[in-house]
């Protein structure tokens, strides 16, 4: 196991040094197009609750519409033919082409296709097989996969495609520009299209009552490749079909926006079969418009390919309502740095490739990068249609944590362990997902096991056995914990005299590690007149949920609830310090308690720093906390920017006086155990250098620095010579 960690350390290495720059420098672009995209228009949310409304539906009533989609494609002169494999989708395919006579296909960019593997066949047969889009020419060149699903050579740098098309092509005129590749790559493929009897396309969307195909395109070579030839094949998952031709509306006004930050993409074609549009004559200088063929053909292939069984998952049928827009690969920030060649499986990447993969091409498949998804929960609200995927990747997780020979050592395992998962759960992920475990005995033998765990054999063996990078500072443990810190002093505000009651929520790393923000906090509430309480509570779930385990996640979330309860029945607010657990409440718990227990914790819990901003609000006296004129630099959590609370920080700080600049770089790369974890150290430090070169430049430089989150914290402490502080620590009084 330490072996193979190694390997994929020295794997994720590589990438970072050859292909993150230009992933990172592309990715970037498109994300912030996005945000400026989306921002005009007038209601975003309203079109995305309506694409996902409209999915939905369409998933639901799949089996009514690919008869529909039949007789309509059918009654116009077409064939359809739904293939349940990749095998039987390429067979199809090849015996059209074979039935053609044909010697040359062109095919726009299409990720079915690829899945399917189509080219690979049909070369087989000794038909050449041109991609006409740029990107997939580039890849087709240099027999690579595509690192993106929407810019398959995103990793390619201008240089390295200009060397590559030197090498390969020997070409005229020197390719010193992008103009100049741009224009040798058309003028090449443009005598393969015009030689070309069949033209292949995917589908970004298939209209059910009309066949229409509707593709969203950027360079106009599917039309080309459609309009150029006299037989027309589109292959389309059966997820692509909805309902009617309205419907395409709200699809068409987000999928460019959350791709590349388009507003509309330069090409939207709506091709209704069989095809009414003559076949130009490309060969023919003085009547390249030929007549209207008879012979024109159209065949549309909708795959199954293992998207039934998606269909049947209650916990992965979501992922059929993707649109393949790729805005949860362009919000990832791990994505950002390495691209799909190390995030992606054998077809698709990005976060949401977990569920296609393990759907499409099994388990094993989505096993090998489903790490790479830590959870964050930011490409949550970039999704044009809302799908979780963060929760569909922990769904996969916890089955390939299940399928990893799970009765080895039962006997050993059974009863030993503080968790619910079988025996070959992953040392290392038992280790991460029982954290609190090892927090508790840390703290109880404090301050021994820090010298003890920080030493040079304790950390060897934990790299070597757990995979805990030594490179990574250990938390150190305090052997007063919160929770008997405060049963030692007591609330300092009489329950008579309070104006609010609230209880703390103890999570593991303010009660056995960073037990200073929890007082903090005490004394804030405390100096605006709150009745303070810490509850009795044990991990949220949070821990083993990162890793997969969602049985030991239930198990501690319905703990932390029963803990919890008396205080929510007795009216009191639930208040949290760690951003992450506060998100659980609010997100995942939805999952795990029945609704009313649900919605009374998530109405009736806050973020600490979203709560003093409450209390002052309404009327509490900022003279009561600690203010100043201080020049601050402060970064989110994750989750307080999916759940949209870091601007209730900057406002309390504000109010009380200081100068607040913010980070505009959404992730500071260490994510929980992520940043630990031997195979993903360097790729965590890579993502916080970005994080660390903004807090260091000309404007943040000499600026205290302030983050909500644990993980940002330790991050931070790691990269930068200002030890970093959690705000209420700052706010609060002496």
């Amino acid at each position: 196991m330490s072996e193979s960690r190694q390997e994929k350390a020295a794997r994720i290495r590589t990438l970072l040094d050859t292909e993150g720059d230009s992933v990172f420098e592309n990715t970037t672009t498109f994300n912030d197009g996005r945000y400026e995209s989306v921002a005009r228009l007038d209601d975003y949310e309203g079109l995305k609750d309506r694409a996902r409304a409209i999915k939905e539906d369409a998933i639901a009533d799949l089996p009514a519409l690919i008869e529909t989609v039949t007789a309509a494609v059918e009654e116009r002169g077409g064939s359809v033919y739904v293939a349940d494999d990749a095998a039987d989708a390429r067979e199809y395919v090849g015996e059209v082409v074979d039935e053609r006579d044909a010697e040359t296909v062109v095919k726009s960019k299409s990720m079915t296709t690829e899945e399917i593997e189509v080219n690979e066949h049909l070369e087989s047969q000794g038909v050449d097989v041109w991609e006409t889009d740029l990107g997939e020419f580039v890849l087709q060149v240099a027999d690579e996969a595509p690192s993106h699903i929407v810019a398959p050579a995103i990793h390619r740098s201008r240089e390295e495609i200009t060397t590559l098309f030197e090498e390969v092509f020997d070409p005229d005129e020197p390719l010193d520009s992008a103009d100049a590749l741009t224009n040798f790559a058309s003028e090449y493929l443009a005598e393969r299209v015009a030689a070309a009897e069949v033209g292949m396309t995917g589908a970004n969307f298939v209209v059910a009552d009309t066949g229409t195909i509707a593709l969203v395109t950027s360079e106009g070579n599917a039309r080309k490749s459609v309009a150029s030839t006299d037989t027309h094949v589109a292959v389309a998952g059966v997820e692509k079909l909805i309902p009617t031709l309205t419907d395409l509306q709200p699809f068409v006004e987000l999928i460019g926006r959350s791709g590349t930050g388009q507003d509309l993409t330069s090409y939207v074609s709506l091709l209704t079969p069989p095809g009414e549009t003559p076949v130009p004559d490309l060969t023919d200088d003085e009547t390249p418009i030929g007549e209207l063929s008879a012979d024109r053909d159209f065949h549309l292939v909708l795959l199954d390919n293992g998207r039934t069984g998606l269909r049947e998952d209650d916990q992965l049928r979501e992922t059929l309502y993707c649109i393949r827009c790729s805005a949860c690969l362009n919000s990832c920030s791990n994505f950002q740095h390495v691209g799909g060649h190390a995030f992606g499986g054998e077809t698709y990447s990005g976060g949401i490739a977990t569920g296609w993969e393990y759907g499409v091409h099994g388990q094993d498949s989505a096993a090998d990068f489903n790490d790479f998804c830590t959870g964050c929960s930011r490409c949550v609200n970039q999704c044009p249609v809302g799908i979780d995927i963060p929760w569909i990747n922990t769904v996969v997780r916890d089955r390939v944590n299940r399928g990893a020979d799970p009765d080895r050592f039962d006997h050993l395992v059974d009863g030993l362990t503080p968790d619910e998962e079988a025996a070959g759960l992953d040392v290392q992920k038992r280790f991460f997902g029982n954290f609190e475990t090892a927090a508790k005995l840390g703290s109880a033998l404090a301050p021994v096991s820090n010298w003890v765990a920080a030493s040079r054999p304790a950390r060897w063996a934990l790299e070597r056995v757990v995979g805990v990078d030594r490179r990574r500072d250990l938390p150190r443990f305090e052997r007063e914990t919160f929770r008997s810190w405060f049963a030692d002093r007591g609330p300092a505000v009489p329950e008579q005299d309070a104006t609010r009651e609230a209880v703390l929520y103890p999570d593991v790393y303010t009660n056995y590690v960073s037990t200073a923000r929890g007082k903090a906090a005490v004394r804030t509430l405390e100096a605006l007149g709150v009745h303070v309480r810490v509850a009795d509570a044990g991990e949220s779930g949070r821990a083993p949920l990162s890793q997969g385990m969602v049985q030991t996640a239930e198990t501690k979330a319905k703990a932390a609830h029963d803990a919890l309860s008396p205080h929510l029945a007795a009216g009191r607010d639930v208040v949290v310090v760690e951003p992450s657990d506060f998100a659980m409440f609010q997100r995942e718990y939805e999952r795990f308690l029945p609704a009313a227990d649900y919605e009374r914790l998530a109405g009736n819990s806050y973020e600490v720093m979203a709560y003093v901003h409450g209390l002052l609000a309404n009327g509490g006296d900022p003279g009561a906390l600690a203010g100043g004129d201080e020049a601050l630099a402060y970064h989110a959590h994750c989750q307080q920017r999916t759940l949209g609370l870091e601007g209730n920080t900057v406002a309390v700080l504000e109010t009380l006086g200081y100068d607040v600049s913010t980070s505009d770089v959404e992730c500071c790369g260490m994510a929980g155990s992520f940043g630990y974890k031997q195979e993903y150290y360097d790729l965590a430090m890579d993502v916080g250098e970005t994080l660390a070169g903004q807090f260091s430049d000309a404007k943040m430089a000499d600026r205290r620095v302030l983050a909500s989150g644990t993980s940002c914290l330790e991050q931070l402490d790691s990269l930068l010579t200002r030890r970093p502080a959690h705000p209420v620590e700052l706010v609060a009084p002496e």
